[in-house]
């Protein structure tokens, strides 16, 4: 295993010039603010607003422009830079920040890197944060696509997440971004304690209902540290029951399918030609920079992540280094391991030890895909193309140690 390095160490953040970047590179940007706390919410995020300096909500635009031209430079791509293939506002709420600011931000991006003509550029966004004159900012400034936080369509199990929005509010900010042309999607969360078979079936066809693009479904999960987590140790509130949840996911997957939304990865469904792009780069084990407190970074098998609290991490860029907190070069064991926890997760299929398929397949967890040819590695293990089945999807945990045990 490799040990990871810490700024702390006086290692600071890792030579990457050089990096092979023909295949094309994406970002992710952080913006850590949020209105309040959702109860199942560990993210990043904070809700404090006025942090000092590069910290704060009305001068963290300006951090961020830093780091991006410092990622320039890290990179060593003065003279040549590789323009990014998509874009991605993750949070926290991203429209915290006024359209301008992030328009404002997708510009120095393009000024210091380049986009490609067709680039998807992504921001999430609560459905109360947003009014039809701020999508039709944004639709200017670049963006392509919205993502928008709905997680339910009963109020009992938005006010039990802590959500703020209402259910009427998903379908007029949908309603706004589909007409000005924009991508749209929604999240959804299944298996929220006491929500019933009928809201989740509810939840489902509202979001058909609304004529999106694309499907993220998620199963909730009670973190320790959270507000639901004290409330399940307290004993106010039952725990996560997983075969429910399974129940829940089988659900999703029979009502969007029928609805013409196909699973293309294991918590995501989109109509054809609708798959979410950037996050496509993650699970084929593409190169991505991530900017802001806490973002990640992969390049060519080298991880970086940044600083978690926004006041130390905007005060490393405004000393002119990366916000960096620690980074790691991934062996060729760890690589591989890695490519098939995310490769495993893709409609697409994987290519694996054929013996190691075959036990898999027995057991009814993957299918064979027979388009795909077999293949021999160079010495000379036979390798076959699958996917997994409805029931592998709910066990890729254990389909991807069995295939680790292979490799």
């Amino acid at each position: 295993m490799t040990s990871p390095a810490s700024a702390s160490d006086g290692q600071g953040a890792p030579s990457l010039a050089g990096a092979s970047l023909q295949a094309g590179l994406s970002a992710y940007v952080h913006i850590p603010f949020c209105a309040a706390r959702c109860g199942y919410c560990d993210f990043n995020t904070y809700t404090k607003l006025d942090f000092p300096g590069g910290a704060s909500l009305s001068g963290y635009r300006r951090t961020l422009e830093r780091e991006i031209e410092l990622s320039r430079h890290a990179l060593g791509v003065a003279s040549e830079p590789p323009s990014f293939q998509t874009v991605f506002f993750g949070g926290g709420t991203p429209t915290m920040l006024p359209p301008s600011e992030l328009a404002a931000i997708v510009e120095s991006l393009r000024a210091a890197f380049g986009l490609a003509p067709d680039a998807e550029v992504t921001t999430e966004a609560n459905p109360e944060t947003v009014t039809q004159e701020s999508l039709e900012a944004l639709a200017a400034g670049g963006f392509t696509r919205i993502s928008f936080g709905m997680q339910s369509a009963s109020e009992r199990v938005l006010r039990l997440l802590d959500r703020a929005h209402s259910d009427g509010q998903v379908a007029r900010a949908v309603g706004w971004a589909r007409s000005l042309g924009l991508e749209t999607s929604v999240d959804l969360i299944y298996g929220t304690p006491t929500e019933t078979a009928a809201e989740w079936d509810r939840s489902l066809h509202e979001a058909i209902g609304l004529g999106v693009d694309h499907v993220s479904a998620y199963a909730l999960t009670i973190e320790p540290g959270t507000k639901m987590g004290a409330k399940a140790r307290r004993g106010e509130l039952p725990g996560v029951d997983e075969d429910t949840q399974a129940e829940r996911y089988e659900r999703a997957d029979e009502i969007l399918s029928a609805a013409g939304l196909a699973w293309y990865e294991i918590s995501n469904w989109a109509r054809p030609g609708h798959e979410c792009r950037h996050n496509m780069v993650y699970w084929r084990g593409g190169n991505w920079w991530g900017y802001g407190p806490g973002a990640h970074t992969h390049i060519d098998g080298t991880r970086l992540w940044n600083l978690k609290h926004p006041l130390a991490y905007a005060a490393k860029i405004a000393n002119g280094e990366l916000g960096v907190d620690g980074f790691e070069r991934l062996t060729r064991v760890e690589r591989a391991e890695e490519q098939v926890m995310l490769a495993i997760r893709l409609s697409e299929g994987f290519t694996a030890n054929a013996q190691a398929l075959e036990r898999l397949a027995e057991d009814g967890l993957v299918e064979f895909l027979p388009s795909v040819p077999t293949a021999a590695s160079a010495a000379g293990e036979a390798k076959a193309h699958a996917r997994l089945t409805l029931r592998g999807r709910l066990l890729a945990d254990e389909a991807t140690r069995r295939l680790w045990d292979f490799l």
